[in-house]
């Protein structure tokens, strides 16, 4: 009985060791979270955003060169697909011809009629004067003899109509002279000068059409999408590739109403993962002035009904994609003092 009570209350003993280390664990523990939040660290959670382009052609056409494959690493300017240009070279042509043609009207309209047409309008001129002179001789000579009833009435109102006509004509000829001389009219030069303008707005559309035929990488990234191929025939918008972008990189991450107070934009901080040890750094760019509900998938201390308030941190260019890919879950980590009571 002895031995067996001894046994016992060794048992005991030991239970109740067990327990004091399990109690001191936790304490431990708790206070180390809670030296943790006092010591000015505080640790918030989200997710790494890295922002995505879609790129297409502003023109239509036929695919012919597809220079990148789905993980291939771009440059900004990179050429990265080309439509067959033949078109829109052809349609360039003809819009510079055009601006040609315009401008020669405009140059013909500014510099007026050559000597040699003024020459001309003169001679033009002398003749209707010369014409009138001899209808006007005409019509006094068949007056005459009417009087005289050597002539009809009909003669004389033949003769008359055709002194009229002359005098008219001379009128016209002197009319075309002046003009001749004063060239044309400033409203002329001002709708030359205007179709010319039209003109070379129409030959810059079609330079930048064809400019168009060549898509280019907006910024350096990774080719994550090669959505057509060669010989494919697109319009303007399809989609032809899609770019995940090297910069920047943002990280998506919520805090609760009570820390609002322990950060502000430009807070540096520190980004770690789950998927090494390399910490990463960065600053707070963006809190937002509205609170929401805390999304499904963050995962925070609080319950996930406390109000929170969303935050954008901008990771450094130096370890922008050194490791972090989209949607990745990360911790954040702010060196900011508990924020005072009642301040």
């Amino acid at each position: 009985m002895k031995a067996s009570s001894l046994l016992r209350t060794r048992k005991h003993l030991a239970i109740a060791a067990v327990a004091v280390v399990l109690v001191a664990a936790g304490a431990g523990l708790w206070w180390q979270q809670r030296m943790g939040s006092q010591d000015g660290v505080l640790r918030l959670y989200g997710n790494v955003d890295i922002r995505e382009v879609q790129l297409a052609f502003r023109q239509p056409g036929r695919v012919a060169q597809m220079a990148f494959d789905e993980g291939d690493a771009v440059t900004a300017g990179a050429r990265m697909a080309v439509l067959d240009a033949e078109p829109y070279r052809q349609a360039l042509a003809a819009a510079e011809a055009s601006v040609r043609v315009a401008q020669a009207e405009l140059d013909k309209l500014q510099r007026g009629l050559r000597p040699q047409e003024i020459v001309q309008a003169q001679a033009t001129l002398g003749q209707a004067e010369a014409v009138a002179r001899d209808a006007e001789r005409n019509h006094r000579r068949q007056s005459e003899l009417l009087a005289s009833g050597a002539s009809s009435q009909r003669t004389v109102d033949a003769a008359r109509a055709a002194r009229d006509q002359a005098i008219a004509a001379v009128e016209a000829a002197r009319a075309a002279l002046s003009q001749a001389r004063e060239g044309f009219r400033r409203e002329d030069i001002a709708a030359g000068k205007a179709k010319l303008a039209a003109a070379k707005a129409m030959q810059a559309q079609a330079a930048t059409a064809l400019a168009d035929t060549v898509l280019s990488a907006p910024s350096d990234g990774t080719v994550i999408a090669r959505v057509r191929e060669p010989g494919s025939m697109v319009t303007s918008h399809d989609t032809i590739y899609g770019l995940s972008l090297d910069a920047p990189v943002y990280v998506r991450a919520y805090v609760g109403e009570p820390d609002l107070g322990r950060i502000a934009p430009g807070t540096r901080v520190r980004v770690r993962s789950d998927s090494s040890d390399k910490v990463y750094r960065g600053r707070i760019g963006f809190i937002s002035p509205r609170a929401e509900f805390t999304p499904k998938t963050v995962e925070t201390t609080d319950l996930r009904t406390d109000l929170v308030y969303r935050l954008r941190i901008v990771i450094d260019k130096a370890d922008a994609r050194a490791g972090l890919r989209q949607g990745m879950p990360v911790t954040i980590e702010v060196d900011a003092r508990p924020a005072a009571k009642g301040a």
